[in-house]
């Protein structure tokens, strides 16, 4: 192995993070409603909070760019001639950036989106599978549990289309990037009483919330200045 091969790959993983970090749904509140998408609903970084609290319109292209942020790094990696595990490591990078993004202080979105693009990619099957588990969260009320359900769920569906080593590559590293993500929520602090933190991060793990009403939680806005 070269040294020219390995910079090229250390480029093309650098390159897939900052891409991935490109800060769509944060620009959009900026931009659109001049507020800081963090701060309100669950304070994720995506499609969900730009419908909620932005506007309905912006979640398609803000959805289509978190899908290419992924995407394009781990395309462009088979392009180049790489392997699919290099191009995996790309696509994960862009995921890693949109979820802690160098330009807004690590902080971001769950990366949902962002993994489904690298799906698209590497495993396009993937995503009849993920539509399928967030459309059935989606009709009852609540995709958190089910979007874990389905990285839990990858690796079987893909024994079905002879794509077992990718499709669990791309479900256990998105369950463990989606639980990360959900406990460390953005920096948001815990509570000191231990009984609470217990509960709170529970509640983060199965619902990505610290509360459990769901509507109270995603409808959340900044408290007034006293």
């Amino acid at each position: 192995m070269g040294k020219l091969f390995v910079v090229r790959v250390i480029t093309l993983i650098l390159c897939g993070y900052l891409f991935g970090s490109f800060p769509t749904a944060y620009l959009a509140g900026k931009l659109i409603k001049g507020i800081d998408l963090r701060s309100y609903g669950s304070g994720s970084l995506g499609g969900s909070m730009v419908y909620e609290h932005v506007a309905r319109w912006a979640v398609v292209p803000v959805g289509i760019l978190d899908l290419a942020k992924a995407a394009l790094p781990t395309w462009l990696g088979l392009q180049f001639g790489f392997s699919e595990v290099i191009a995996f490591m790309a696509g994960l990078a862009a995921v890693i950036g949109h979820n802690w993004s160098l330009y807004l202080g690590f902080t971001g979105g769950r990366g949902i989106g962002t993994i489904i693009g690298m799906m698209l990619v590497l495993f396009p099957q993937g995503w009849i599978w993920m539509g399928v588990m967030l459309f059935i969260g989606w009709r009852l009320g609540d995709s958190a549990p089910w979007a874990l359900a389905a990285f839990a769920g990858m690796p079987f569906y893909g024994l079905l289309w002879d794509k077992l080593v990718i499709a669990s590559a791309l479900g256990i590293s998105a369950l463990i990037i989606t639980i990360l993500k959900r406990l460390e929520a953005n920096h948001r602090p815990l509570p000191n009483n231990l009984r609470e933190r217990k509960k709170i991060l529970f509640l983060r793990i199965i619902f990505d919330r610290d509360i459990k009403d769901h509507q109270t939680w995603i409808k959340r806005t900044p408290e007034p200045l006293k």
